[in-house]
This record gives C-alpha cells, sequence and structure tokens, in this order.
C-alpha cells in the first residue's frame, strides 16, 4: 500500500465501503455501533480516529475557510463576470470589501466546517479513552486528536475571536463562550501536555497525521500571532518553537519550489502536514482548477468538462513578484499553450485572437473571460472533470519554509535580524526562487509582509499575515478603507440563534 491510499484507507475507506457518496465522507457511520461491539483491535481504533481527520477535507473548498480568508485578503478576488456570472448576490463581494455579513453562505459554511471538526475530535476522543482495548500507542492516537482539535480551535480563534467552547463529548448544554485568550492558553497546553508523545519521524505510517513537527509549527504560529490575539508578546517562544521542529532534521527545503505542490507531493521534504486527497475518494474537495481556468486552458491541461472561471489573482498582487521569481508562475499570464507547446488562438468571423491572461481587470463589476492571472501552483493532472476526478495533490497546510519564516519574523521583531539573516536555509528560500538572498538591510515590515506573500501565495496565510502587520484595514484593489472590527469575522446568524449564549463580534450588532 502506497503513501496516499495508507492515509486515505485511515480516514475514509470503511465511510467508502458504504457509499461511493463524496457527501458521505462527512456521516458519523459509527454512530450506531456500541463502544465494546465495535473496539477490537488497534486497527479499529484508528480507523475510527480518521474521522477526525477526514475532517479537514473541506478546507480548500470554494465556499469553506480557506475561501473566506483568501477571498477577504488581497491576494484572491472573484470579480463580477461580463456575463453577470460569479456575482452570487454579492456575496464574494461582501468578503471582498470586508462589509462582512452575518447571513453570508459562505462565513456560516466555514463556521460550521471549524465546529464539526471540534465536534468530531471531541466525540473521537471520547470513544478512544472510554475503550476497554489496550495497545501500544493508544495514547499518541488521543494526543493526535488532541493537537488535531488544538488546530481546529486555532482556526476558530484567529477568524472569530470569542467562540464557543466545550472538550466533553457528552455535555448536553450549550457550549460557554470564552474569550481569545482562554482558548489561547488552552491550545498552547494542549500542545505542550501531547506533543512529546507524539511521532517525532514524518514515516509513511504517519503521513498526513499529526506529528511533532506539525504540533511545533502550531504552537510557533500560535506564539507568532499573540500579540495580536492576547496583547502579550510571545516572539521569544515563536523561535524556541521554531528551534523544536528545526532540531528534529526531518524536514528541509525543496530545491524545486513546485516539488512540494506537485500531483504525487508525498515526498515532499519540506511538507510538514497536509490534507490527504485522491482523485476519485476524495472528490468534490480540491477542485482549483475549474475555480479559477477559463475553459480555454483544456487545451493547455487535457481537462474534460466545464471550467467555471472565478477565482483569480488580484491584480496589484501580481505586482508584488520580480519578473525573475519563479514563484509568479504560481499563476497563469501571457500567452497559452496547449499541450504540444503550440500557442492557442481562436479565429471568429475571420479575425484572431489569442489566448492570453491578462494579470490586470479593467472592470471589477464586468471583467473579461481573459482577466486575472489564474492560479496554477498546484500541478494539474489530466483528465480532470470536476466531482468525476478532482485533484490528487496533497492540500499543504504547513510546510518547512513557513518554519523558517516564522522564526526570522520573531527575531525580527526581537531587534534580532542579525542571528538568523546568513542561515543558508533561509538564504535558499530566496535563491530557488531566483532572487538574491537577504541583506539586514533589506528587512522592513513592507519587505517582509511581500516576500511572506510571494512564498506562500494562496496558502490560507495572508489574512494572518496582513492583520499582524496592520494593514489589514488599507485600502487595496477594489476594497475602500475598513475598520478595527474588520480584523474578526462576525459570528454567524445560524450560530446566534442556535445557542443563547453566544454575543456577537463588536460591529456587527
Amino acid at each position: 500500500m502506497n503513501t496516499k491510499i495508507k492515509i486515505i484507507s485511515i480516514v475514509s475507506a470503511l465511510t467508502l465501503g458504504l457509499s461511493t457518496s463524496c457527501t458521505d465522507l462527512d456521516e458519523d457511520v459509527y454512530s450506531s455501533i456500541p463502544l465494546d461491539d465495535f473496539f477490537r483491535t488497534e486497527q479499529d481504533v484508528l480507523m475510527n480516529a480518521g474521522r477526525a481527520y477526514t475532517k479537514l477535507q473541506r478546507f480548500p473548498e470554494e465556499q469553506r475557510l480557506w475561501s473566506l480568508m483568501e477571498n477577504a485578503s488581497d491576494e484572491l478576488v472573484i470579480p463580477g463576470r461580463d456575463d453577470g456570472l460569479w456575482w452570487e448576490q454579492g456575496r464574494w463581494d461582501e468578503l471582498h470589501t470586508h462589509r462582512f455579513n452575518s447571513t453570508n453562505k459562505i462565513l456560516r459554511q466555514s463556521w460550521e466546517y471549524v465546529f464539526e471538526g471540534i465536534s468530531a475530535c471531541n466525540e473521537v476522543i471520547y470513544e478512544t479513552e472510554q475503550s476497554e482495548i489496550s495497545f501500544e500507542g493508544k495514547d499518541r492516537i488521543v494526543s493526535e486528536i488532541k493537537i488535531l482539535r488544538s488546530l481546529f480551535y486555532y482556526w476558530a480563534i484567529d477568524n472569530w475571536g470569542n467562540v464557543p467552547f466545550t472538550i466533553n463529548f457528552t455535555d448536553k448544554e450549550l457550549p460557554e463562550q470564552k474569550d481569545r485568550k482562554f482558548i489561547f492558553n488552552f491550545i498552547e497546553q494542549e500542545i505542550l501536555d501531547n506533543v512529546n508523545i507524539l511521532q517525532a519521524e514524518p514515516t509513511d505510517e504517519y503521513y498526513g497525521r499529526v506529528t511533532k513537527g506539525m504540533a511545533y509549527t502550531l504552537l510557533a504560529k500560535l506564539y507568532l500571532n499573540s500579540k495580536e490575539w492576547t496583547g502579550l508578546d510571545r516572539y521569544a517562544d515563536a523561535v524556541t518553537a521554531c528551534d523544536q521542529v528545526i532540531d528534529l532534521n526531518a524536514y528541509s527545503l525543496e530545491p524545486d519550489y513546485f516539488a512540494n505542490f506537485k500531483i504525487h507531493n508525498e515526498s515532499s521534504s519540506e511538507n510538514i502536514f497536509v490534507i490527504a486527497n485522491h482523485s476519485v475518494y476524495t472528490k468534490d474537495r480540491l477542485y482549483w482548477y475549474t475555480l479559477t481556468l477559463n475553459d480555454a486552458s483544456r487545451a493547455t491541461f487535457g481537462f474534460k468538462g466545464e471550467m467555471w472561471d472565478g477565482f483569480v489573482l488580484e491584480p496589484e498582487f501580481f505586482n508584488k513578484y520580480a519578473e525573475e521569481d519563479i514563484r509568479r508562475n504560481s499563476f497563469l499570464f501571457g500567452q497559452q499553450y496547449d499541450m504540444n507547446g503550440n500557442p492557442i488562438y481562436f479565429v471568429e468571423n475571420g479575425d484572431t485572437t489569442w489566448f492570453e491572461y491578462k494579470p490586470t481587470i479593467d472592470n471589477y463589476r464586468a471583467r473579461k473571460k481573459w482577466e486575472g492571472a489564474r492560479c496554477c501552483k498546484y500541478e494539474y493532472q489530466k483528465d480532470l472533470e470536476y466531482y468525476v476526478t478532482d485533484m490528487e495533490n496533497d492540500f499543504v497546510l504547513f510546510r518547512y519554509a513557513d518554519v523558517l519564516y516564522t522564526k526570522f519574523e520573531a527575531l525580527y521583531r526581537l531587534g534580532r535580524t542579525s542571528e538568523m539573516i546568513n542561515d543558508p536555509e533561509l538564504q535558499m528560500i530566496r535563491t530557488r526562487a531566483g532572487l538574491q538572498p537577504y541583506d539586514i538591510g533589506d528587512i522592513n515590515d513592507q519587505e517582509l509582509l511581500d516576500e511572506f506573500g510571494r512564498e506562500f501565495a494562496w496558502e490560507g496565510r495572508r489574512r494572518q499575515d496582513q492583520i499582524r502587520f496592520g494593514v489589514w484595514g488599507y485600502t487595496w484593489w477594489n476594497k475602500p478603507a475598513s475598520g478595527a472590527t474588520a480584523k474578526l469575522f462576525p459570528i454567524p446568524q445560524t450560530a446566534l440563534s442556535a445557542n443563547s449564549k453566544l454575543v456577537q463580534n463588536l460591529g456587527y450588532i
């Protein structure tokens, strides 16, 4: 069994055996089986734990958490098209312009994604701890799911601040709303209490599962945002947490930046934590090709089916890349070519039109079909067809470059940039992109923010960076200035209606 199939089987094989419908990946298929009857072997426990991992899979979907965070940032936009499509009652415009609405569908589904993940983790932890079966490694499974729950809570306080909190699966009461600092402290303690129980080496068996590297990376990112989230500077702790990952000697930068996003990126030495995907078993999860590309790109990639032509790179963000920066090739722009290298063109009424993606967009409410650079950061495979065969690439949540740049930023904020500026691994992030390594005089807030954008474009990190660097309220392409309250999304109205203990975030009442 190869690495990809191994983790897919852990997180979904029993469910897939019951139904071919992708929506069944989220069903609680064990709910009617008594624990004593189900948990007979170690594999039973592990397969049950996989249900919590399955909850990660919706992260990069069109209307889930990744989309919410990215569309609200300055690196992704969905303008209205000149044929009237993609405006969709203005829900995307609300995100882009920071006029967040508690009834927005993307906001609601993102909230549900996070708290369904937390609930699944609570259930798995309860069931595993209650089972009488004993085997070496059982405590490790519990620790994995506790850290996974911490990741969901990390997303919760990042995006909504004060949120409902419960870790008791049997509690029938409505969960109390806890403030950001309380849950921050909970996440920190959960990681510290469980990290030493976790698997240290990123072996095939633990591919796509929580390991020490993942836990320490999460802790480092928690500490990096502490000043914003709790008012307390924890940059020195962020450095220490990053060093814990570095000292594992388990990860290294890939010489080829795009190796991390290949169709089969299981072998990446840089990726620390991924969401495992399979072209059939996890279809309707990672389908960026149809979200971003125009139908004409089928000649380039050999796709089947219709492209939806919606998600594009914000025009101003494209200008952050130098021409020689190979990371700019995360996006399609300029003349497009077919699979044989021939330039693509169309002849209509005797006139020749060349297929060129134009990075600029003339009209926010009426984008023309080939305006806007399109994402190709994740390698596309042939014969993709939405809901039939979707992308095989494992979606990267944490990678080693993030650890290095998290440490570098923390040192910068501590006034200790010189301690790392000549680090060969840090310099390699730049040199593999075809750029010169940084000198200490190059480093300032704007350059760091721009560099993080170039390195991690469309990876779900940008919103957090913009808030931390104090520019979230600034204007950018077709987005007006926004106030401090826009740093948090409103709690969805559905959640407020279901739980009388919740209080809406300031500014949205």
